[in-house]
């Protein structure tokens, strides 16, 4: 009976150990994915995320400041200017509040692919808000020479007929 019961605990306590050092392999594992490679931290979407966000906040800024000093803009006009202009920035800032939690340590569990595949979705973002916000600069450019046009021409008009 002392033999069965040695035999039976010493076997109780290998599965014990190889139990606990495949948990232990899992918790290397798991704390490994709470790690970022350098090769995420300097992945190129990165500088490229941060450089878009760049042109988002200045060229924003740059045509918000001209519209607004255009004089063909409306007040209501241009609490729409501001209020788009405010919402891609929200956007944007979001974005860079999401790559700063994808390339920093111990915030998320991800493996670097995972990461990478984060940047590439932030990147992709970061891209169509800039392109959205060149194509409503345009737009709104173009409303503005148009109402400056109109502007000149009824002036002109108003010299002509001495008004």
């Amino acid at each position: 009976m002392k033999k069965g019961y040695t035999l039976v605990s010493k076997g109780y306590k290998a599965v014990k150990d190889i139990a606990q050092g495949n948990f232990s392999l899992h918790e290397v594992f798991l704390d490994g994915m709470m790690l970022v490679s350098p090769e995420v931290k300097k992945y190129h979407r990165v500088a490229d995320i941060i450089n878009d966000q760049g042109k988002i906040l200045a060229e924003y800024k740059a045509a918000f400041r001209r519209f607004k000093a255009s004089g063909n803009f409306s007040d209501s006009d241009i609490a729409y200017l501001s209020s788009v202009y405010g919402q891609l920035f929200e956007l944007s800032k979001d974005n860079l509040d999401e790559l700063l939690m994808v390339i920093t340590a111990l915030t998320l569990r991800m493996s670097d692919q995972e990461r990478l595949a984060a940047i590439d979705r932030i990147f992709a973002d970061t891209e169509d808000k800039l392109q959205f916000l060149r194509a409503f600069n345009d737009q709104a450019g173009m409303l503005d020479l148009q109402r400056r046009r109109e502007r000149d021409d009824i002036k002109g008009l108003s010299d002509v007929f001495g008004h």
